[in-house]
């Protein structure tokens, strides 16, 4: 048996570092489909007027005007005013409100994944991509919201205005 020997060139420096600078380059590109898909999956605020001050939190109650629609542009919830605990709503509309300002404008979409699933919820059929326009007019925690619904609560119970045995709202005060 003979054994042939083929004379290989050596690889030039140059030739070595155009090879690892292609690697690094897909391993970049690699990374960059990676993120851009999982962006893609997730929750999306487009911000159309930015707000100002600081954004709610899962302990808050928000303030807004919205509409929300279904791909094929059919709404199926639209409120002028909504008072709405941040943590009650649906994963992906919670987590756009924390990124939400006082006074701002945004568009969501939140995917089936992070809306209702593959739940049918109302004139929203199962699967559905959720489409909102949203103004988030105001904000509190929720400390100040009880205790602005337990002074309401004394006004009535002591007779103030609009309350039982007083005067209608509006009336001249005694």
């Amino acid at each position: 048996m003979s054994v042939t020997t083929v004379p290989l060139r050596p690889v030039s420096k140059g030739g070595l570092w155009l090879l690892w600078i292609g690697l690094a380059a897909l391993v970049a590109l690699a990374v960059g489909v990676a993120w851009c898909q999982t962006i893609e999956r997730g929750t999306t605020v487009e911000v159309v007027k930015p707000g100002e001050g600081p954004s709610p939190t899962d302990e808050d109650m928000v303030l807004i005007k919205y509409t929300g629609k279904l791909a094929d542009g059919t709404v199926f919830d639209q409120q002028e005013q909504a008072p709405l605990p941040v943590a009650g709503s649906v994963p992906g509309f919670s987590k756009a409100l924390k990124q939400m300002q006082r006074g701002g404008k945004y568009k969501i979409v939140i995917p089936p994944e992070e809306g209702y699933g593959d739940q049918a919820a109302g004139p929203i059929p199962p699967n559905s991509t959720l489409y909102f326009d949203v103004e988030l007019i105001d904000f509190r925690n929720a400390a100040e919201v009880r205790a602005m619904m337990q002074q309401m609560q004394q006004m009535q119970m002591q007779g103030g205005p609009g309350g039982p045995g007083g005067p209608p709202p509006g009336a001249p005060q005694p």
